[in-house]
């Protein structure tokens, strides 16, 4: 039922506390997002999946094993300091990654995987004449080719372009398609909405969200208004000190305002139509970015009093 369970795992590294009385569990089949700020222990806890590290206290399963020798040709992990062989060509990097997880890739498969990754000219290049982007797509390949049945990336959509990321996204897909389970590490909050079943997020070694994107987002509330106000620049200036604004989020052409339990929508919206005209206007949930910044940013700053 689980692909992983993790129990009130602990981790220290010379006295810090990198993760702290964790648990998790992650559905087979499922695309299970790890979010929060660096520092918090996400890549920590990803290497005690992986069995690279071993907790202080607590219980790591993997594929339903507690065995830290078993599963390990079934598992792939994707790390955040990309890896590969520089002197080696690329179809010989993919075949030595595959052969390592107990898989024999033919050079026609290896052929078809750098096709679809837009990489087929390179395959008798040596890696280090790739750039960056196409290192990391040549390593993400070697991460699948074995097709294990359980994926750890850590930042797989880090420092690509929008249309290789959008690539990305699908291919993850495509592994859970086959009956895969993905475990993803992002600070693509955007991509987390979009891609994840469940999310949860670690702060400071500790976890403080955990949950699917709608229970979450009904755990804050819909206490977010998202306007587009013209007029002079001077109009938006003032709206932190409309009654009831707790917060101004200014995008530009967007601004989305926090407020209080008890504010007075109504309100709020008279008082925008005086400063200028309200060319939009909507209630809504906060942004998974939004409730990441609650949580890890920043305590907002105090509105400040009318005419100050």
């Amino acid at each position: 039922m689980y692909a992983i369970e993790v129990e009130h795992v602990t981790k220290t590294f010379d006295g810090h506390v990198a993760v702290d009385d964790l648990s998790l569990r992650v559905p087979v089949g499922s695309v299970y997002g790890f979010i929060g700020p660096n520092g918090s222990g996400k890549t920590t806890t990803l290497r005690m999946i992986a069995r690279i590290l071993y907790p202080d206290r607590g219980r790591v399963a993997v594929l339903g094993s507690d065995d830290h020798e078993a599963a390990s040709d079934r598992v792939s992990y994707l790390p955040e300091e990309r890896g590969l062989y520089r002197q080696m060509k690329v179809v010989d990097v993919l075949r030595f990654f595959a052969r390592l997880k107990g898989f024999s890739a033919s050079r026609a498969e290896i052929q078809r995987w750098l096709e679809r990754l837009d990489l087929a000219k390179w395959g008798q290049q040596k890696v280090e004449a790739l750039s960056k982007g196409m290192s990391q797509k040549v390593q993400f390949i070697a991460t699948v080719i074995a097709e294990p049945d359980l994926l750890l990336l850590d930042e797989p959509f880090s420092g690509l372009d929008p249309i290789n990321a959008e690539v990305m996204r699908e291919l993850v897909l495509e592994q859970v398609r086959r009956g895969a389970t993905v475990l993803l590490s992002t600070h693509d909050m955007a991509m987390a909405e979009n891609l994840c079943d469940t999310i949860l997020m670690i702060h400071r070694g500790k976890k403080v969200l955990d949950g699917t994107l709608r229970q979450i987002q009904e755990d804050h509330g819909r206490d977010v208004l998202r306007v587009r106000l013209s007029g002079p620049p001077q109009a938006r200036q003032k709206l932190s000190a409309l009654p009831g604004v707790m917060q101004v989020t200014d995008f530009g052409n967007v601004q989305e305002l926090r407020t209080a339990p008890d504010a007075d929508r109504q309100n709020i919206l008279a008082q925008l139509m005086a400063l200028g005209n309200v060319e939009h206007f909507e209630v809504a949930s906060p942004s998974l970015h939004d409730i990441f910044l609650r949580i890890a940013g920043p305590a907002p700053s105090a509105s400040p009093a009318p005419g100050v």
